[in-house]
């Protein structure tokens, strides 16, 4: 039997940004690579929010959008009209999906943000197996929010 391979999983982060202030933030994408729908294992992985902050910012949260899907519990990743289910997490255990803090997720908070320096959080994802899915590219945008 031949494994059907998904070409790449792409995963592609925008990013938001208040003008005013003195935070900024930017990111790199989480790309999942091929994902095997005979696999019986989650495909993971990860990729990276940055952001920095000056001496007057504090109580600094990062929260992440729904994408495509419009909801927290199943974001999905689409080629065309074709969803591959997958979620984002704040920690490498997946047990907390990373979203606004609604509908039991949570953002990421640092109440007394290190002045002028970079801080590298981690995004954690995972595409649910054994999907059913055609072969080709899925991707999806997230939006990233800091409110400081």
């Amino acid at each position: 039997m031949i494994a059907r391979l998904l070409a790449t999983g792409l995963f592609v982060i925008g990013c938001s940004t208040r003008t005013e202030g003195a935070c900024t933030v930017s990111s790199s994408s989480v790309v999942f690579g091929a994902y095997n729908v005979f696999t019986t294992s989650d495909t993971s992985s990860t990729g990276t929010i940055t952001y920095q902050c000056g001496n007057k910012d504090h109580d600094v949260q990062i929260s992440l959008s729904t994408g495509s899907s419009g909801s927290y519990s199943n974001r999905t990743l689409k080629r065309g009209s074709e969803p591959l289910n997958y979620n984002l997490y704040v920690d490498a255990a997946f047990a907390t999906i990373w979203g606004d803090g609604t509908g039991g997720t949570d953002t990421y908070t640092n109440h007394n943000p290190p002045n002028g320096a970079d801080v590298n959080l981690t995004i954690y994802g995972r595409i649910i197996a054994q999907q059913d899915v055609s072969v080709g590219s899925y991707a999806d945008t997230i939006v990233v929010t800091i409110n400081f």
